[in-house]
């Protein structure tokens, strides 16, 4: 079992992942970052997982960046920093990942959070990019991705005051997708997984990109690999028992062909 990580046998297509630094409030380390990649990488290559879920504890899904081990680098360290590495390998999973997100999500909390896809938050939940505090910026895609999940007046808001916002106002905003009592974040996140988990696994990969080409691309390139995936699709067997299996009223049998 690697450190910090609690990782799950895959269940109904899906894997859990559990943050577990609760000393730390699960503080994002280089050697949980490492290990958290690491579990991802393995992940996209079982053909047993559809779906993965990360979580922590029902304080903290996870409480920012280890500033200790932050502060015992200086610009040299930073400029060589492995967990650089770590975050492009986490942004790049190419399967869903759903985070289930209880307590403070914040700083590298907040910056896995938004590497997810979807985001299942309890009530409980506070998102914020406090680093401003600390002087100095988010430096894991807080702010980059932070604007594109929210827009630019509430990043500017979280990035320059430093304050965090609660689970509703996420939602509302535009950063979490549904919002539940945090007793049931973790099973509701599950629920969602599994339910992505059971559809074509070719069809879930290219919507997945489809919909990241919409934030990195223009409308009309966007739109070509849109349509350049709707027809690869239709060589598939996938597509084609989809469709039988809608004209015959009964529940599909995807094989990722």
């Amino acid at each position: 079992m690697p450190r910090y990580l609690d990782v799950q046998a895959p269940e109904f297509g899906v894997q859990l992942i559990t943050l577990q630094r609760p000393e730390a409030l699960n503080a994002l380390c280089t050697e949980l970052l490492e290990a958290l990649a690491a579990a991802l990488k393995v992940a996209e290559h079982d053909e047993q997982i559809g779906a993965v879920v990360i979580t922590g504890s029902t304080k903290a899904f996870a409480a920012g960046a280890d500033i200790r081990e932050m502060a015992e680098r200086d610009l040299v360290g930073i400029l060589n920093d492995p967990r650089v590495g770590h975050w492009q390998s986490i942004a790049a999973f190419a399967k869903p990942l759903v985070a289930a997100v209880n307590g403070y999500a914040l700083g590298g909390g907040c910056e896995l959070v938004m590497c997810a896809d979807i985001v299942i938050a309890g009530t409980d939940a506070r998102f914020g990019q406090p680093e401003i505090n600390l002087g100095i910026i988010p430096g894991a895609g807080g702010t980059q991705r932070l604007l594109r999940a929210v827009g630019k007046p509430l990043a500017m808001q979280m990035v320059l005051t430093g304050e965090a916002i609660t689970a509703r106002h996420a939602q509302q905003a535009g950063m979490v997708s549904e919002v539940t009592q945090p007793e049931f974040t973790v099973e509701r996140a599950l629920q969602v997984a599994r339910c992505v988990a059971a559809k074509a696994p070719l069809a879930v990969r290219l919507a997945k990109e489809a919909v990241l080409k919409a934030g990195d691309t223009d409308l009309a390139s966007g739109l070509r690999f849109e349509r350049h995936a709707f027809t690869l699709l239709a060589g598939t067997a996938d597509r084609d028992e989809g469709i039988q299996a809608f004209q015959e009223k009964r529940q599909a049998r995807f094989q990722g062909r």
